[in-house]
């Protein structure tokens, strides 16, 4: 027997119209490139988001096709995001941080039509035109007298005049719920990058999981700050997120240092705000020694990168800044785990409840997850024991696009398939999961593992370092052991001996580094997290200190 509901399949459309038609009056509010501030509502948003589809029509895009981004956090990508996929075409965010010829690589694999891109970017799109034969329109994100002269990208139309004619009516196509809506390439630092390929179903689901109490809490009473960039796994989901709840948004656009941040919070009241350990890094260089304090904003969610507990414990005791620590990946679209307490925890002590939330937290609904050992045999919910990390979900990928890397999924007994996530991690017996590694970066000294993270957030406890990265070098006994390269923060000063010192009783003896290597700086990849295999590859001929 079959229930007798209306059937309505989850399309992003739906979406935007939701919030025109009951949060019409909500905040759009966004820092432009021109480096001023616009403001309009989710009305506008919607209408101008059917123009988008106009004008894809009146481009002849077929349903399916892809329409790539360059863009920063801003109205106009937002437009893209609703107008682009809510017509049933497929939205490609780029992420302009790559060189030229991963940009290049990526648009013709994705078989783009039209590349829209903000003129920041102008620079790239001319590196990168004549080598995208398949690219049939380029659009900058600008108004018609701000389009960039004599850069020899051609047919070179602005946006408000590939927009600007057309109706702000638009009748959305039925499309079935499991119709491609959006795809991302992966950062993967060896080899092409794989993109995942996004649905209108999955995408719905996942706005859903991101409002509920115990992840992102989002309501019509909040204003969101998306840091984390549009251009990497949707924003995390945070504009769809908004517009089914009608949460104010502010985007940063191109301004990402900590002042500007800081003022555009305080000016906008900004609530919750989501990013990368790095920017909350240059966010806090501005707010500390300047004495600064937040008047408005209560949250963030702190994901990409495992997230230092001395930078928790920061926001929250001196700013009064709650940390949700979450956890997530391009293929789950990304959120898999987030920070909370469960009622019995309440009961705890501070330090008790701060271990915890310094973990990468419990599974959203929608998410499953289970820890392996090298048989596939699963390992115990003890909080000790390690294992790799298997997840699976409806928007978890099956595959990635064209079948790059072929079927990545694991089969259970029951024929099941689970993502590899390539983390290595630990799940205590409430859930919460830590992870303890990558598998291809946990260190392995005279057969026990040892966790580089742990280093790595011990060393960005000590005041005078700005970011560790913790490696495994060859030992001849040991097979391998641990070092740890740094980078200081202007102005302050501390030894290896010093440094080295600082872990006594916060690891095991034979946890501690053997060494301490000081650079410049710790190379970052293109959504902020560190590369350790540039650390690896500057660390060529580098040999352990003799006992």
């Amino acid at each position: 027997m079959l229930g007798l509901m209306q059937h309505q399949p989850l399309l992003i459309s739906a979406m935007i119209e939701h919030a025109a038609r009951h949060h019409h009056d909500g905040e759009i509010v966004s820092r432009r490139v021109e480096g001023d501030i616009h403001r309009y509502t989710y009305t506008e948003l919607a209408a101008r988001s059917r123009q988008v589809a106009n004008a894809l029509d009146a481009s002849s895009v077929a349903q399916g096709d892809r329409v790539a981004s360059l863009a920063w956090n801003g109205y106009r990508h937002m437009e893209l995001y609703f107008g682009v996929s809510g017509s049933g075409r497929v939205l490609h965010t780029i992420n302009p941080r790559l060189h030229p010829e991963q940009v290049a690589w990526i648009i013709n694999h994705a078989e783009d039509v039209i590349v829209c891109f903000d003129t920041t970017f102008t620079p790239i799109i001319q590196a990168v035109h004549s080598k995208c034969p398949g690219v049939k329109q380029w659009v900058a994100l600008c108004d018609a007298d701000k389009l960039p002269a004599d850069t020899g990208i051609p047919q070179l139309l602005s946006y408000e005049a590939w927009i600007g004619g057309q109706a702000t009516t638009y009748k959305w196509p039925d499309l079935d719920e499991n119709t491609a809506s959006s795809m991302c390439y992966t950062s993967g630092t060896t080899g092409n990058p794989k993109a995942a390929l996004y649905s209108h179903r999955s995408t719905t689901l996942h706005a859903y999981g991101a409002a509920l109490p115990d992840v992102m809490c989002l309501s019509a009473t909040d204003a969101v700050l998306p840091v984390v960039p549009m251009f990497h796994v949707n924003a995390w989901g945070l504009p769809y997120a908004a517009a089914i709840t009608g949460a104010k948004v502010v985007f940063p656009g191109p301004a990402m240092d900590g002042k500007s941040i800081y003022e555009l919070v305080e000016a906008e009241g900004v609530t919750m705000a989501a990013g990368v350990p790095t920017i909350w890094q240059m966010l806090l260089g501005h707010i500390l020694p300047n004495n600064l304090k937040f008047s408005t904003l209560n949250r963030t969610v702190i994901g990409g990168s495992a997230c230092p507990p001395a930078m928790i414990k920061t926001f929250e005791d001196v700013l009064n800044v709650k940390v949700l620590h979450a956890w997530g990946m391009t293929e789950m679209s990304p959120l898999g785990t987030l920070g909370k307490l469960k009622n019995k925890q309440l009961q705890l002590s501070e330090a008790e409840q701060q271990k915890i939330l310094e973990k990468q937290g419990r599974t959203v609904y929608g998410v499953d997850m289970k820890i392996v050992n090298e048989n596939g045999e699963d390992q115990p919910w003890d909080g000790k024991t390690y294992g790799d990390l298997l997840v699976r979900g409806p928007w978890i990928i099956s595959k990635y696009y064209k079948q790059e890397g072929n079927d990545p999924l694991v089969y259970d007994a029951q024929g099941r398939g689970w993502f590899p996530t390539g983390d290595v991690a630990t799940i205590d017996a409430d859930g919460f999961m830590q992870i303890t590694d990558r598998s291809k970066d946990v260190i392995k000294s005279g057969g026990e593992w040892i966790s580089s993270i742990d280093i790595e957030n011990i060393a960005m406890a000590h005041p005078a370092v700005a970011m560790a990265a913790s490696i495994g070098m060859p030992h001849p006994k040991w097979d391998e052991r641990p070092i740890v390269v740094v980078s200081l923060k202007p102005g302050q000063q501390v030894t290896k001996e010093e440094l080295l010192q600082f872990y006594d009783g916060k690891l095991a003896k034979w946890q501690i580094p053997d060494d301490v290597v000081f650079v410049e700086a710790i190379p970052l990849g293109a959504t902020g997290k560190m590369l350790k295999t540039k650390v690896r590859e500057s660390l060529q001929g580098y040999q352990l200190p003799t006992a």
